[in-house]
């Protein structure tokens, strides 16, 4: 039904609480990034209004701090825009703050707790190669 799939992948030694925060983080990049990927609002019988929610199903993963480092370089090597939180930006309380902690990294030493994309199915599958579903 899509062409697209849409992959979150989280460090599979996060606590609940901080892989519930980076997956709503990462979500939420993604419908920066794509805004056609939300739908209608919802109404309920008796007229009441709710937020549109995301229009296709959202791949949630698991992998190792080696593997998601691999996933990071997977996609940007294929030049796929994503959404990425490290760990450091656990210790900031507002978004100035995580762009600027963010900055002072590269890739390669980036500490990736969470990633998302969204690309043409096969190629999310290769970047995402070796995740397994998180659970």
């Amino acid at each position: 039904m899509f062409d697209s799939k849409i992959a979150i992948v989280l460090r599979d030694d996060l606590a609940a609480w901080q892989a519930l925060n980076v997956t709503a983080f990462l979500t939420g990049g993604l419908v920066g990034q794509s805004p056609e990927i939300i739908g209608e609002p919802y109404r309920d019988r008796p007229g009441n209004t709710y937020n549109p929610l995301v229009v296709q199903p959202i791949i949630i993963l698991s992998a190792s701090s080696e593997l998601l480092s691999n996933v990071h370089r997977r996609a940007l090597n294929r030049g796929i825009v994503a959404s990425v939180y490290i760990e450091e930006m656990f210790s900031t309380g507002h978004d100035d703050a995580n762009r600027s902690v963010f900055a002072k990294f590269a890739p390669e030493d980036a500490k990736v707790v969470g990633i998302a994309l969204r690309a043409e199915k096969k190629i999310t599958d290769k970047i995402t190669k070796g995740a397994r579903m998180h659970g």
